[in-house]
């Protein structure tokens, strides 16, 4: 069994996928197909993040379809086959975060399912447990529920590496705040930055950035700063509390201009590198994106600000 140190170093540089594709409800309009995986790997990356929406599936006492299924099973077993780690990322964080106690039975039962059917899957396959955990889902009840989730992960999957984050969205600032067992070393921990959010997020439509555009981040000593800044806080938690870190997340939205966008991913992917922590880039197809799906071709600027092409 490989710890959670050589896991993450294992896990290197990745990307998420099909959290908003089409085919969870209808098959024959996929975007993402057998070769993009195969594509992902061919650039240079090391795991997907798999984003995933079972509550918009589970049916009868939250059991999930064998449709739904199917679909994840080929996600996992093409990510294996070309030799990307696949991370399992539960993504129902707004109605977690809406109605954490109403949505409780459910979260418990779709991971008992989760991990019923990966048991036998090789390490390569990664759980984590919720993607920002926010709102009325607080710090403090969020370590009531990992724990919860854990105990019924770990019955079948023992020696699987498990990825969980801080409340109030993965935030850097909440690290203090997150409880994990001591007894379970076998946890990678994992951030989300976004930091400036009005640049990565302006004119993203469902947040209060929308009308602001034309926001350029040219990479000063004074921004470059605030990104190491915050990236050490991070880094001395995880010292101190002997965990591995992962940035699930990062990007700048498709509305900054592209050199912006480049310079912003460039600086804050080699900031995680140099300090040790793997990576998975948000994301691969629907905004953000480093894959151009309808052109059938990646958006080589960020492709290569993520994976700097070899001289």
């Amino acid at each position: 069994m490989l710890d959670a140190y050589e896991q993450n170093r294992r896990l290197g540089r990745g990307v998420n996928v099909l959290g908003y594709d089409p085919m969870w409800k209808f098959r024959s309009k996929a975007r993402m197909r057998d070769k993009h995986l195969r594509l992902i790997k061919e650039a240079g990356f090391n795991n997907v993040r798999i984003s995933l929406h079972p509550f918009r599936d589970a049916g009868e006492r939250h059991k999930i379809t064998d449709a739904w299924f199917e679909i994840l099973d080929w996600a996992v077993g093409q990510s294996l086959s070309n030799g990307l780690a696949a991370i399992l990322d539960f993504h129902e964080f707004e109605a977690m975060g809406r109605d954490p106690m109403g949505n409780k039975e459910r979260f418990l039962a779709t991971w008992e399912q989760l991990a019923e059917r990966y048991s036998g899957y090789p390490g390569d396959v990664i759980f984590e447990i919720l993607n920002e955990p926010n709102r009325e889902l607080t710090p403090e009840l969020w370590n009531r529920f990992l724990s919860e989730a854990m105990s019924i992960v770990r019955v079948k999957n023992p020696s699987r590496t498990l990825i969980i984050g801080p409340g109030n969205w993965n935030s850097i600032d909440s690290l203090e705040r997150l409880e994990l067992p001591e007894n379970d070393r076998n946890i990678i921990v994992t951030v989300h930055y976004y930091s400036p959010m009005e640049f990565t997020h302006q004119g993203a439509s469902w947040t209060d950035q929308r009308d602001r555009i034309g926001i350029e981040w040219k990479g000063t000593d004074e921004e470059r700063g605030a990104i190491i800044e915050d990236f050490q806080r991070a880094q001395a938690w995880a010292e101190i509390h002997d965990r591995p870190l992962l940035l699930g997340e990062f990007g700048a939205y498709d509305k900054a201009d592209m050199d912006s966008r480049s310079r912003y991913v460039s600086c804050v992917a080699r900031q995680a590198e140099k300090i040790g922590w793997s990576w998975a880039y948000w994301q691969f197809d629907s905004d953000f994106i480093v894959y151009d799906v309808p052109h059938d071709r990646w958006v080589e600027p960020i492709r290569d600000a993520l994976i700097p092409p070899k001289a």
